[in-house]
């Protein structure tokens, strides 16, 4: 894809207009203290004081989409672009021999899911360059981000030892495994922040967390429907995509705590199971604990997995609730 057709993207996708982006810039800039977890939101007379974790969770949240950002540039050969937005593409580990820059990225069979790609790449970059925005100075930098090994290690732990060698960049159909892994719990991550969040006014914090949200949720539904179109395509002798779903599903399950709520892409009856969420049909939330032993690839961890040294940031008060 061109640089001008990058930037007729990237325009169309600010799917978070001006006037909300500099909204919640407005909010963060005034409430900076609690960037640290220290301040109180301003005394409501309808509730009580609460302490101000909207940059805390911000931040937290810009951890994870850096992550994404990453995985997506890196599969359409765009990984550079992620400079240009404050993160650092020299702190992303690849597997050997892929760099996902300038354009040599995944070499994709369907034009469609390149084009997918190439859309959620930009979605992605957006998220990070926005958040930055609204966060200012408060912004933390991007951390070390491991796309290799934790994928070998994600790929052998889902599949008891059946799938090794796993990398997310081989073709189409283990790029969308990789994206599978990380979309649903992005929905779920920020389901879960919104009831810590203080602002709650036209145009602020929570409004602009749920149109993320939004996106991420669109995101997941659109990754979950491919590979259930590919549900019966054998991966391995012994598995096919809908086992390897179920398996990665399962091993979210086992790390995010004692909850059993994630689910592959078939139901109890075997039918279609594209849209996550209970028995209301209510997005299910995770606490920022869960997401990170998620990422982690383990329970309780400060780092490891996705994140070999940890987030940058200091989470202490949001990974305590």
């Amino acid at each position: 894809m061109s640089n001008e057709m990058n930037e007729k993207v990237l325009n169309r996708r600010k799917f978070l207009g001006a006037a909300g982006a500099v909204g919640a810039g407005t909010l963060l800039a005034g409430c900076a203290p609690g960037m640290t977890g220290g301040a109180m939101a301003k005394d409501d007379k309808m509730m009580e004081k609460k302490p101000n974790l909207d940059g805390t969770i911000f931040n937290f949240a810009l951890n994870l989409e850096y992550l994404e950002a990453a995985y997506y540039l890196a599969a359409v050969g765009r990984l550079e672009e992620l400079d240009a937005v404050g993160g650092d593409s020299r702190k992303v580990i690849l597997p050997a021999g892929f760099t996902g820059k300038g354009g040599a990225g995944i070499k994709f069979e369907s034009a469609d899911v390149a084009a997918y790609a190439n859309e959620i790449a930009s979605d992605e970059l957006n998220h990070v360059r926005i958040i930055r925005k609204v966060l200012g100075a408060g912004a933390v930098a991007q951390p070390m981000l491991d796309l290799g090994p934790a994928f070998l290690a994600a790929g052998n732990a889902a599949s008891g030892g059946a799938i090794t060698g796993f990398n997310p960049f081989a073709n189409d159909l283990f790029f969308l495994h990789g994206a599978f892994i990380f979309e649903d719990v992005g929905v779920s991550a920020y389901k879960g922040a919104a009831r810590l969040l203080t602002d709650t006014s036209a145009g602020g914090n929570l409004e602009n967390a749920a149109g993320i949200l939004a996106v991420e949720a669109y995101h997941a539904g659109q990754i979950r429907t491919l590979l259930y179109q590919q549900r019966n395509t054998q991966v391995t002798p012994a598995l096919k995509v809908s086992d390897v779903v179920a398996a990665i599903s399962n091993l979210r399950d086992a790390v995010d705590g004692a909850s059993d709520v994630d689910q592959g892409i078939l139901d109890a009856a075997g039918g279609a199971n594209v849209v996550l969420a209970d028995a209301n049909s209510i997005a299910f939330s995770r606490t920022p604990r869960q997401v990170g032993n998620i990422v982690f690839l383990k329970v309780d961890a400060a780092k490891g997995g996705f994140f070999p040294e940890g987030l940058n940031g200091d989470f202490a008060a949001i990974l305590a609730l």
